[in-house]
């Protein structure tokens, strides 16, 4: 096929070096996004737990500002991620940990989607340096050899891209009004943090009951919480599910074949990113048993507590330990799709806040999940609610599958050219 460098196709920019940046200045104000390695994924930045900077942070540092259609790849640490910026992701600033491709001369989507095939995946992971630290030289990604073809090409992936970027958008509205309509019928729509983070308890209400001397475990805010909850219908989390956990292999024997193995780092809300980490089958002796069936909802217990997310179909991967199964006894008491985005809201998330203790990784104890409250809504809400989750997740699936179209289009038309291609995708 027609070809060229990349260097002769865009432009690059290196991010600043670690010290230009204290990640101890996050801020929670959602203004300005900060970029790290791990929320670069294939095709677009990981939409869940994302980092944000202060406004004098950012003006510091604006020569390193990402623009919509700024293609960003990861060089350090998991290598070869490569997604596209959006609007709705700027302003932001991108760590040392990606580089920049700025098109000039070659249609950006098409770009993303020849980077996020087998062939560019490839030619890029094949560069790669370093034994302990491996790394993407930028000399070496200017070199990256681009297969050329005519604009007709392009322009049918780019519509099938933005295509995918609608759904996705579509998705997250559809998820948040599920969200919304949550939070009103619990009353938490209203709901206001109290600023006071002390309260004054007695010994039997506090240590004497709970057998906690954390300070932080009796602010008002979680009284208010358990106050409001009264109000409602309530089950102890254990009463509805059976919790079950899968292993921990250890890192010795991860590799790049073999069975997927999820983290809570590949565990989000909206979804399952695909893993970056193998084990062997012969890891355990029924492994098959551990794999999640359709339905179970997987609640992550270390590190990032608290994400719930439900399976729609059996999967074949082993979860890491920190990651829960969850399985709802009686289906006809509480909804797979309900249970999971109440897991998700505040009423659980507070109580996990709560909980949860760890220096310097967090940890939530099984037998403090088993304990959580949880509200049992009358089932026409559990069904509406249900409902607007199946739509978000059928739409991020449409924009799943869009993306999966591109990537074949690029790489029928590098095995038999640009009209089968297009031919593939009229068809």
């Amino acid at each position: 096929r027609d070809n060229d460098k990349l260097k002769n196709k865009a432009g690059f920019l290196i991010g600043p070096f670690g010290s230009a940046y204290d990640t101890n200045n996050y801020t929670e104000v959602p203004d300005y996004r900060y970029v790290r390695g791990q929320d670069v994924k294939p095709f677009v930045l990981k939409d869940s737990e994302p980092r944000y900077m202060t406004k004098e942070d950012y003006e510091r540092l604006k020569k390193y500002a990402l623009k919509p259609k700024d293609i960003l790849v990861s060089v350090v640490g998991t290598l070869g991620n490569a997604c596209i910026v959006k609007e709705c992701d700027v302003p932001a600033i991108f760590s040392c940990k990606s580089t920049v491709i700025r098109t000039e001369d070659v249609n950006p989507y098409y770009l993303i989607a020849y980077l996020n095939s087998k062939y560019g995946r490839a030619l890029l992971l094949r560069k790669e340096r370093g034994a302990i630290q491996k790394g993407l030289n930028l000399d070496d990604l200017k070199e990256l050899d681009i297969p050329l073809f005519p604009d007709k090409l392009y322009l049918e992936i780019q519509n099938l891209l933005i295509e995918s970027e609608k759904c996705l958008e579509q998705s997250k509205r559809m998820y948040a009004q599920a969200e919304t309509l949550l939070e009103k019928e619990l009353g938490f729509d209203t709901f206001v943090e109290p600023k006071e983070i002390c309260s004054v308890k007695s010994f039997s209400e506090g240590f004497g009951k709970s057998g906690r001397l954390d300070a932080e475990y009796y602010q008002e805010k979680y009284d208010v919480l358990f106050a409001r909850l009264a109000n409602f219908n309530i089950m102890k989390l254990v009463d509805i599910v059976n919790i079950s956990k899968s292993i921990e292999p250890g890192s010795d024997v991860y590799s790049d074949e073999g069975i997927p193995f999820v983290r809570v780092s590949d565990l989000s809300k909206y979804d399952i990113a695909e893993p970056e980490i193998h084990i062997p089958k012969l890891i355990h002796p029924n492994i098959e048993t551990l794999y999640p069936k359709k339905d179970t909802i997987l609640l992550s217990k270390d590190g990032s507590v608290g994400i719930a997310f439900k399976v729609s179909h059996d999967m074949e991967c082993v979860t890491s330990s920190a990651i829960l199964h969850l399985k709802i006894k009686d289906i006809s008491l509480i909804q797979a799709d309900y249970l999971t985005l109440v897991l998700n809201s505040r009423v659980v998330q507070l109580q996990a806040e709560r909980d949860a203790g760890g220096s310097i990784i967090q940890h939530w104890k099984p037998s403090e999940i088993e304990q959580v409250l949880i509200p049992i809504l009358d089932e026409t809400i559990q069904s509406s609610i249900s409902n607007l989750m199946q739509q978000s997740f059928e739409l991020r699936r449409k924009a799943n599958e869009r993306l999966e179209f591109a990537i074949h289009a690029v790489e029928l038309a590098i095995e038999q050219g640009e009209t089968e291609a297009i031919k593939h995708l009229s068809e």
